[in-house]
């Protein structure tokens, strides 16, 4: 079941509930942007559509386990630090803007963002928010002097390919460390080869994500049997936490 939710004051939200049982948790999946940019974002930007295959894994692994999959389309393409949008940047309040429904109207539903790029950055800030239980960052923005005192007590899984050259695994990776030393518990997967754009063994992607959200968010419906092969054991060394590995998908 779908549900639009238009509203002037919230970014464009869709939520896709599961079937036939009530909402047991929430993966809200946020898209990249720009650094600047007060331009309304559409449906039909690259940064937008390349978000839709996680949207729909998503709802293939957890549509019979309780899982609502929430996709935000930010307001404003850009960061826009320092611009008076809720006193923080555009897509940060945003995001706490549609946490705060998302609360209200599914209490006590564990939350986990999905961002990538800009819309990994912004999950980061968000992490904060009570609601959130779990963060995975799909080649994060990271920024120099990032705050992470938010992302203490959070499940954190960050993959990131080698070959990228719009945000710096580098940076995501020691973002990771400094979070892991108040509290997170932070897996790093660093993709051999893959790039920004995740059109490297997207299925690998895809897969991992949907895999973690569906394993570390507490109180879904179990799943009716057990995954095997390398990208399960990846999974479940994850949900572990405090994994530190470099893999090359087949």
């Amino acid at each position: 079941m779908t549900e639009p939710i238009p509203s002037v004051s919230l970014p464009w939200m869709h939520i896709a509930r599961p079937r036939r049982q009530p909402v047991r948790g929430i993966a809200v999946v946020l898209h990249g942007g720009r650094e600047r940019s007060t331009m309304r974002t559409a449906p039909w930007q690259a940064a937008v559509i390349r978000l839709l295959p996680f949207d729909w894994a998503l709802r293939r692994a957890g549509r019979r386990r309780g899982l609502a999959v929430v996709r935000i389309r930010f307001r404003v393409r850009g960061w826009n630090a320092g611009s008076p949008v809720g006193g923080a940047p555009a897509p940060v309040a945003d995001l706490l803007a549609a946490l705060d429904l998302l609360a209200a109207r599914y209490p006590g539903a564990p939350i986990a963002l999905v961002g990538h790029s800009m819309g990994g950055r912004a999950a980061m800030r968000g992490a904060g928010h009570p609601a959130v239980r779990a963060v995975v960052g799909l080649a994060p923005w990271i920024a120099f002097a990032e705050p992470y005192r938010q992302l203490a007590d959070r499940d954190v899984l960050i993959l990131h390919g080698t070959a990228d050259r719009w945000t710096d695994p580098v940076a995501s990776e020691s973002y990771g460390d400094a979070a892991a030393q108040i509290g997170a518990r932070v897996s790093y997967v660093a993709v051999e080869g893959g790039t920004h754009s995740m059109l490297q063994h997207p299925r690998f992607w895809h897969r991992v994500t949907a895999d973690y959200v569906t394993a570390i968010l507490p109180g879904l419906t179990p799943a009716p049997q057990s995954a095997t092969g390398a990208t399960a054991n990846l999974v479940r060394d994850a949900v572990r936490g405090n994994l530190r590995t470099s893999i090359s998908p087949a």
